[in-house]
């Protein structure tokens, strides 16, 4: 996979990009990185890239210019994605992380100030996506943050291939709890299902507790999970055990 980041800031990016999985999704060749700076392709002698908006209103907006001219430098087909950071896009999720980590390229556009040029949305991007429901400085850090969500699961990079499957969301729950040495800590025990040995009672247990766990903190994922009948049976006794407590 190839990964632009047009950015004015791509200094940002070498903490990110240099440590940890990326570097080694890197290290095997699995992905290429490369950041553009688009102030270098702005069209004037003081390399402006914003402007004032049209209409009047507050703040600063990106010229067109200077991402049109970056643009055209990156080699891209009819299969690249061309992602835009702002909060008027889809909410990043882990389907979406699935859905790009198998693409053959992706671009993304990190702005800064109020907001872009309308046609670099409307000519440029295939997509938009969103953080959340807040405003943040620039595209940057979302940009690393959805790389590594999407980089993570691509086959290979990850030395154990079944991690990113037990990760909260992967099947649409959130993860169970973790346990390591020691057994016993100032009072606190592991369950002693952990330590029993038989595999097939602690993938029991480990379902169960993500669809408590899911429950308590997430209980609109539980709307979109197909709940087997066993399922909906545990959750209902849980309810009732919860009532009587």
């Amino acid at each position: 996979m190839k990964i632009d980041y047009l950015t004015l800031f791509p200094e940002m990016f070498d903490g990110v990009l240099n440590h940890s999985i990326l570097k080694r999704a890197q290290d095997k060749e699995i992905i290429s990185v490369n950041t553009v700076n688009f102030r270098d392709y702005a069209i004037n002698k003081h390399n402006q890239v914003d402007d004032y908006p049209f209409g009047g209103g507050q703040g600063m907006v990106l010229k067109p210019e200077p991402v049109f001219n970056a643009m055209k430098d990156l080699q891209r087909t009819d299969k690249t994605r061309v992602i835009l950071m702002c909060p008027q896009g889809r909410p990043f999720s882990q389907e979406i992380a699935q859905e790009l980590s198998e693409a053959e390229h992706i671009v993304f556009i990190c702005g800064h100030y109020e907001g872009y040029d309308e046609r670099i949305r409307t000519h440029l991007v295939t997509d938009e996506i969103s953080m959340g429901d807040y405003v943040l400085t620039g595209g940057e850090l979302p940009a690393m943050t959805m790389t590594d969500a999407i980089v993570r699961l691509i086959p290979g990079v990850l030395g154990n291939q079944q991690s990113h499957q037990d990760d909260s969301f992967s099947d649409g729950l959130l993860e169970f709890p973790q346990y390591t040495r020691p057994r016993e800590f100032e009072g606190m025990t592991v369950p002693d299902v952990l330590l029993s040995g038989n595999h097939a009672n602690i993938e029991q247990w480990r379902h169960e507790q993500k669809l408590i766990r899911t429950y308590h903190k997430r209980p609109d994922l539980l709307d979109r999970y197909p709940l087997t009948e066993d399922d909906e049976k545990f959750i209902e006794s849980y309810k009732k055990q919860l009532k009587n407590n």
